[in-house]
């Protein structure tokens, strides 16, 4: 089955010209030639970025899926790739609704009847991964039940097995196979998919979005239902909305454009600073608007989170980028670790700058956070830095936020929205604010330790610095005599064996 499937990818990369992308090389350039001579009815007119798209559709949805992994590494990526995965799109057609009904029974161990008062077998929506049926519980509310499709794990792993074989010949065989990383990003891609196959995490997820936006008068979080929850199984409170791309409709229900485009940057903002987890998924097809003019968000089977580090560094460096601090930015990459530390700073702040002046020629109103990100990501090559997954996908949210937020506004001016909100949120963090909040954090802590720091003081000055050095140096000669032992005793043996085999030899002569 896996030699068939092998043959499948071969035919496909064939046919749509990838192995231009294994050919350069220098080992292997030469057999360019010979494979264009071979397939001489091939049409490789189309970009490759839109010949590798048309590949990846199809071979399959797994593919597809990686494919749009691929699109927001975009510090991997070059710009023509990473536009054409961009635009990757699952194309699988529904599982019967008996089959939904059957996974539903086995998972949570009871017949429909008794799990909801009613439930449509007809989808409402479908995916490489589940898809997606309306219910009843036994109370009367509606709920959304997410079934995981049947089956998909061993054609996971089969190409997942196939993946990591393609990416070690590319890592030897292309050109630029080490910078790319390809064995690490098909690792990250077998965990971002294992954790969509496990709907408990994805619970797990919506639950904190749930209680971090409880009251929000912007965004409305579904509530999870965990007794109708399990691995396979997810059964979400229903929403009702318009989805969000759908602006005539958005318009003819009354809703403030103006405003819905301020609160999805604030929700963005909001997100990242002061939870440090973000929905990074949030692209239109995942978000409706209520009637009463708040987001809704769906699917959280991708999130992002930050710690304390990265948030006050991202902050500095947002503020840096507006303000033209361009040497700030450079320090602030070399301080958190996202350069190396031998990184000279002068260097890092021309690079730069190379790329954020040509931004401010604009009114602040056309500027793209998101493209900002992009830019210095790009300039990131040069000078060696892990990316780390986390601002991967925090930018590829910024994109979908800005993007989004455009749509429905188009003078919408992000950094008038954002700026305020870094600068109160820096100030809490650094400010006499901040310190109250650290200390008031701390408290627990030094309550256990501070009674206990007296003695520990008496016992350490009431300890003879010269016993101690006695101490430590009878215990490395205890050592060195261990040593010398073994090292004895191994010559001893080397030399019998040594000795027994000069005998034998001797005999046998």
């Amino acid at each position: 089955m896996r030699i068939l499937r092998l043959l499948k990818i071969a035919r496909v990369v064939v046919r749509y010209g990838l192995d231009e992308f294994l050919l350069g090389h220098e080992r292997v350039r030469g057999l360019a030639a010979v494979l264009h001579a071979l397939f001489f009815w091939r049409n490789l007119a189309a970009p490759r970025g839109e010949r590798l798209r048309l590949a990846l559709e199809d071979l399959g949805p797994i593919f597809v899926k990686f494919g749009q992994v691929l699109s927001t590494r975009r510090d991997l990526m070059p710009p023509d790739i990473a536009d054409e995965l961009a635009r990757l799109q699952d194309r699988v057609p529904a599982f019967s609704g008996e089959v939904a009904v059957a996974v539903i029974e086995s998972e949570l161990r009871r017949p429909l009847g008794e799990l909801y008062a009613e439930f449509d077998r007809a989808p409402v929506a479908s995916a490489s991964i589940a898809q997606v049926h309306a219910a009843r519980l036994p109370d009367g509310r509606k709920v959304a039940v997410k079934v995981l499709r049947p089956g998909i794990l061993p054609v996971i792993e089969a190409d997942l097995a196939l993946m990591r074989v393609m990416a070690a010949l590319v890592e030897k065989l292309f050109a630029d196979g080490k910078r790319l990383r390809p064995q690490e990003v098909v690792a990250e891609f077998d965990r971002y998919l294992h954790d969509e196959l496990d709907l408990m995490i994805e619970a797990g997820n919506a639950s904190q979005l749930h209680r971090n936006f409880v009251g929000s008068d912007q965004l409305i979080v579904p509530q999870v239902f965990y007794d109708w929850t399990a691995r396979q199984v997810l059964t979400l409170e229903w929403m009702d909305g318009i989805p969000v791309g759908r602006i005539a409709e958005l318009r003819a229900a009354g809703i403030d454009l103006k405003k819905l485009g301020r609160y999805g940057v604030e929700i963005f903002f909001t997100q990242v600073f002061r939870h440090g987890f973000f929905h990074a998924d949030m692209h239109p097809g995942n978000i409706l608007v209520a009637a009463d003019n708040r987001y809704i968000a769906l699917d959280f089977g991708i999130v992002g989170s930050l710690n304390e580090h990265d948030k006050q560094y991202l902050a500095i460096n947002f503020i840096a980028f507006f303000e033209r601090d361009y040497k700030r930015v450079a320090t602030a990459h070399i301080e958190c670790g996202w350069v190396p530390k031998d990184t000279r700073v002068e260097e890092l702040e021309s690079a730069v700058r190379s790329v954020c002046e040509p931004f401010f020629n604009k009114p602040l109103a056309q500027i793209s956070f998101g493209v900002v990100l992009l830019r210095l990501f790009e300039v990131s090559r040069r000078f060696n830095v892990e990316i780390q997954p986390q601002l991967v996908l925090l930018q590829k949210t910024l994109l979908n936020i800005e993007g989004l937020g455009r749509q429905l506004d188009p003078e919408l001016d992000l950094w008038q929205t954002a700026y305020p909100f870094l600068r109160r949120w820096m100030n809490e963090q650094i400010g006499w604010r901040g310190l109250l909040a650290n200390l008031k954090h701390e408290a627990p802590q030094w309550a256990t330790l501070l009674p206990g720091l007296p003695r520990k003081l008496n016992d350490l000055l009431g300890q003879n610095p010269t016993e101690l050095l006695l101490a430590g140096y009878k215990g490395l000669l205890w050592e060195q005599k261990k040593r010398n032992y073994w090292l004895a005793l191994i010559a001893v043996l080397l030399g019998g064996a040594v000795w027994g085999l000069w005998l034998l030899v001797a005999r046998l002569a």
